[in-house]
């Protein structure tokens, strides 16, 4: 296996006061292979925006390590980071929000070009906007409008060919679809695993919604307030998962295919607050599996079966699975 592109090890991010912080991310690690697209699922306040924009330095960590081709981006000082940026980008989630109003796409495009110096004169640079707007989708002639006067979904696109402007390693995908029609989600969707293969981008696909991440991802790590409770190949995970968080969020998750089989797991009250969250285990206060051992210890992540990673004191509950 080749080395990762990107590599968390024991990330942690606190806000708030010192003597009581709130606990977004908690000592996380994992790795994203070059080309692969990594999904990060969990509820809401599990960490998955926090995680993405920490690996971009767009929020500073509290601590651990973000590693890009095996260097730790917190010692890159502002102009090593500045160049960084061209490899490292985000679709962000609100794809109205993320556009300045008072710009024109050609502007909204323009200004990452000339800030990475990718093209030269006037020219070069309405050739590479142009270029930009037809691989997402759109027209050429639509550089000339204001972001309110696109959809959703339009805007969304931009969001992406501005991400793809100054031609990045690596993205941050960060609910991409969330504000969006259901209608035109598919087709954003399609274009961001056309995208993928025909760009070779290595990705992290930051969602809620499990069905979009069993389409497009290779792998899956699974998060519950601020800790990894899995990490799984997306079709050994969504076949046999293994963790008792997993299963009941796959549980929750509506099927379509009456037909198939589906586990209902309840889960026992609300998710915890990150300012105290349970001792041991953080998941044990709404485990039905929890013993005493699990206020006690912390579960790490440890391999299971071959490829399969799970937080868990209990193997024989996972293995029944």
């Amino acid at each position: 296996m080749s080395a990762p592109l990107i590599e968390v090890r024991n990330l942690r991010k606190y806000f708030g006061k010192s003597d009581r912080p709130v606990r977004a991310v908690d000592d996380v690690s994992f790795a994203i292979q070059p080309g692969e697209m990594l999904g990060l699922v969990g509820e809401s306040g599990s960490g998955k925006s926090t995680i993405g924009r920490t690996l971009l330095r767009l929020v500073e960590r509290s601590g651990g390590e973000v590693l890009y081709r095996g260097e730790d981006i917190a010692g890159l000082s502002g102009e090593g980071m500045r160049r960084l940026r061209s490899k490292l980008q985000i679709i962000f989630q609100d794809p109205y929000a993320s556009l300045n109003p008072k710009m024109r796409i050609s502007a909204i495009l323009g200004e990452a070009l000339s800030t990475h110096g990718l093209a030269k004169g006037k020219g070069e640079r309405a050739r590479r906007i142009a270029e930009l707007l037809e691989m997402v989708g759109l027209r050429a002639e639509h550089a000339d409008r204001f972001p309110h006067e696109f959809s959703g979904g339009q805007r969304q696109r931009i969001g992406v060919a501005r991400a793809l402007a100054v031609e990045p390693e690596f993205i941050v995908a960060d609910e991409p679809l969330s504000a969006l029609d259901v209608s035109i989600q598919s087709q954003v969707i399609n274009l961001l695993a056309d995208l993928r293969e025909r760009l070779q981008l290595t990705m992290l696909f930051i969602s809620h919604d499990l069905d979009v991440v069993e389409y497009l991802c290779d792998r899956v790590v699974v998060l519950y307030l601020g800790r990894v409770m899995e990490v799984a190949r997306t079709e050994e995970l969504f076949e046999r998962p293994l963790h008792p968080y997993t299963r009941a969020l796959l549980a929750a998750s509506p099927r379509p295919d009456p037909t198939v089989p589906h586990e209902h797991v309840a889960l026992k009250g609300d998710i915890p607050s990150p300012i105290s969250p349970p001792s041991g285990c953080v998941f044990r206060t709404r485990c039905p599996h929890a013993i005493a051992l699990c206020a006690e210890q912390v579960p790490q992540p440890r391999e299971v079966l071959p490829g399969r990673w799970a937080a868990c004191l209990r193997p024989e509950v996972m293995l029944q699975a």
